[in-house]
């Protein structure tokens, strides 16, 4: 069982030439299943710009790969199209997605079996209580106000000693007495009452004793301490009481106000327009499809196998891997190619479009090896049941900065080859380059490229001078001549605008190097050529021989009117091919 799900546009793209069920859910809850027919050979196609549904060229990466004759139906697994899928025996639970409103999900078996019918939709409700944890935080509080109260009215009333009885009348009005005029006996009563030593006796407190440790202090000293134990006693579990309900909040009790979120990062402000069209791919999806598409090409390069190549290569990256698989049939020790890095995709770039093809470039990095340089490409998908090939593929040079680009949830457009924006139309690119590494300071586009650039066609003029050196030293600097000529290839030019107006612009390049001899008895041989005697199969040419080299550009295009100059991003060089001229 085999379940994916991606964009509703792109799975009715990829539907279109075969039936389908196509399900909703309605207000109640309940499945609404309309059956879509397929679309016939002479409907317009929305993924198309010509109004005609084009055919399927090849079948998505799949266990075997097959389609059904008879059906037109495709195997859904190994799409590109997806954004994730699942596949799993009799049984397949997929759980936890996200799929906001223009997004569905697609179940089938292998494209050509009727689809599961036995199948359950389910989705979470929200359970969060955020005024949960306010309310209980208000309720311990208040308990806490009352229970301070409570504690101080005891301690009021204790102070009070209880309730006041009421006293005795008014006295009676008293006048002193003359003690010299009363009797004898009764003045030495009162003689004797009224000495200090009564007094004092009268008033010193009664010894403590040992079975009664209180009665060392003062009967007002020990109301006060008693009551201060109790107030601890009440207050003890009352804290406990608080703890016990707070531990119980969890993050779905409170309001989430975002104070956990990551403070953004300042950047160039973007509007997209009105009719904006959807990224070709989300950031997620392009590393995917990266990871897939090295994995694929390094087993290609592992077994040689040009047939493997073609499911993810095209153009010019194609061109020159397969001359590498001969050279490495007739010469082993030829390096293998290195892998495509997928550790740290740091720009993804897609085209904004919902029709085909499809074009997304990608800046990505190797973080285990330092020694493998940046790489750039830009891979495009033909139609919904291709997968993305990669076109154009060089290495980063350390000295470039990659111009700022658009946030991939947005997307970018094509620019036309013959467009007037650019200080450079697109179009022009691989000629005004070629004229630089031909007539260096006499080109006219000489001072609309970068110091990067003009070492780079430096390096190219000494490569040729190196070729005029080595037949020198092989004494047939008399005997033979060499041609150069560096033109545009037949690919056509890659160009993805930036966000200060310029654009990205790929292109590739053809060098040629030929060596003819001048006299009739003169011949070319390859013994110190091991690449050419591989290539050609002989080892000497009596009319010449004509070498081939590949070149793949990155160039950074300033906008029409700006003041800066053309720069370069990333290169890469391949050996094309070497033929004998007949």
């Amino acid at each position: 069982i085999f379940a994916a799900y991606g964009r509703t546009a792109d799975m009715k793209a990829w539907l279109a030439d075969t039936s389908y069920n196509h399900v909703t859910v309605g207000k109640s809850g309940a499945l609404n299943v309309k059956l879509v027919e397929a679309k016939k050979s002479d409907a317009a196609d929305p993924g198309t710009g010509d109004g005609s549904t084009p055919a399927p060229t090849e079948t998505p990466a799949a266990d075997d790969g097959s389609t059904d004759a008879t059906t037109g139906g495709h195997n859904p697994a190994g799409s590109d199209l997806w954004l994730d899928s699942f596949t799993d025996a009799d049984t397949l639970i997929a759980d936890k997605m996200q799929l906001p409103d223009g997004v569905s999900m697609l179940i089938a078996y292998d494209g050509t079996k009727n689809a599961p019918d036995d199948i359950k939709v389910s989705w979470p409700l929200d359970t969060s209580t955020p005024l949960a944890g306010p309310l209980v935080a208000a309720g311990v509080l208040v308990l806490l106000v009352g229970l301070v109260l409570y504690i101080l009215a005891i301690r009021h009333q204790r102070r009070g000693r209880g309730p006041r009885r009421k006293g005795p009348g008014p006295l009676p009005v008293t006048e002193p007495i003359d003690v010299a005029a009363l009797p004898a006996a009764e003045r030495a009563v009162i003689e004797s009452s009224a000495t200090p030593a009564a007094a004092d006796a009268a008033e010193t407190p009664e010894a403590p004793t040992e079975n009664d440790p209180d009665a060392t202090l003062p009967k007002a000293e020990m109301r006060s301490a008693r009551p201060a134990r109790r107030r601890w006693a009440l207050a003890l579990p009352a804290l406990a009481v608080t703890a016990v309900l707070t531990t119980g909040c969890t993050a779905d009790s409170w309001p989430q106000l975002g104070a956990s979120s990551p403070t953004p990062t300042p950047t160039p402000t973007v509007i997209a327009p009105e009719n904006q069209k959807p990224p070709a791919v989300t950031e997620a999806q392009a590393k995917r499809i990266l990871e897939s598409i090295s994995s694929t090409v390094a087993d290609a390069d592992s077994a040689m196998d040009i047939e493997l190549a073609k499911t993810r290569l095209d153009g010019a990256a194609l061109a020159t891997r397969a001359t590498d698989y001969a050279l490495r049939a007739a010469i082993p020790e030829t390096p293998v190619p290195a892998v495509i890095p997928t550790d740290d995709v740091e720009v993804v770039l897609p085209e904004a479009t919902d029709r085909w093809p499809r074009t997304v470039l990608l800046l990505s990095k190797s973080k285990g090896d330092e020694t493998v340089p940046p790489v750039i490409l830009t891979m495009t998908q033909q139609d919904p049941w291709s997968n993305y090939k990669v076109t154009n593929i060089a290495e980063m040079s350390a000295d470039s900065v990659f111009p700022e680009v658009v946030a991939p949830w947005l997307g970018t457009s094509l620019v036309p080859d013959d467009s007037a924006f650019l200080s450079l139309a697109p179009g022009k690119l691989a000629a005004a380059f070629a004229d630089v590494v031909d007539a260096n300071e006499q080109s006219a586009s000489y001072g609309a490229f970068d110091e990067l650039a003009l070492k780079y066609a430096t390096s190219i003029r000494d490569s040729r001078q190196a070729v005029v050196d080595n037949l020198a030293a092989n004494n047939a600097a008399e005997t033979s001549q060499t041609a150069f000529d560096i033109v545009p290839s037949d690919s056509p030019p890659v160009s993805m605008t930036t966000l200060d107006s310029g654009a990205i612009v790929a292109v590739s390049l053809i060098d040629t190097q030929t060596v003819t001899p001048t006299s009739a008895e003169a011949v070319i041989r390859f013994e110190k050529n091991p690449e050419a005697k591989a290539l050609t199969g002989v080892t000497e040419s009596a009319k010449g021989v004509a070498t081939k080299y590949e070149f793949q550009l990155f160039f950074a295009v300033p906008a029409q009117g700006s003041t800066e100059q053309i720069r370069l991003l990333a290169v890469r060089q391949d050996l094309l091919s070497v033929e004998v001229i007949k």
